[in-house]
């Protein structure tokens, strides 16, 4: 490999805000924070989501979509149902 031109590939902690789990991962992300875990200092990501904190991988979302769907039916029903009364 050509000497210079590659970044630095090493071990990152990546922190999720939400749930503050922590993974270690190797990485080329450059930080400007760092870590201490298990007497090592490591450079700091902080990420907002990850697969623990997303609705989509949590089945929070589901929840939600169901809701917008009974209640654009119960919308939809109320003004059928208003129209045969008259």
């Amino acid at each position: 490999m050509k000497e210079g031109i590659h970044p630095e590939y090493r071990e990152v902690v990546f922190l999720d805000q939400q749930t503050g789990n922590n993974v270690i991962i190797r990485s080329t992300v450059h930080t400007r924070e760092t870590i201490e875990l298990n007497g090592k200092t490591y450079p700091l990501f902080k990420c907002d989501v990850t697969a623990e904190s997303h609705p989509f991988y949590t089945g929070a979302q589901t929840r939600v979509v169901e809701t917008g769907r009974v209640e654009k039916f119960r919308a939809r029903f109320a003004r059928t149902a208003g129209a045969l009364k008259k």
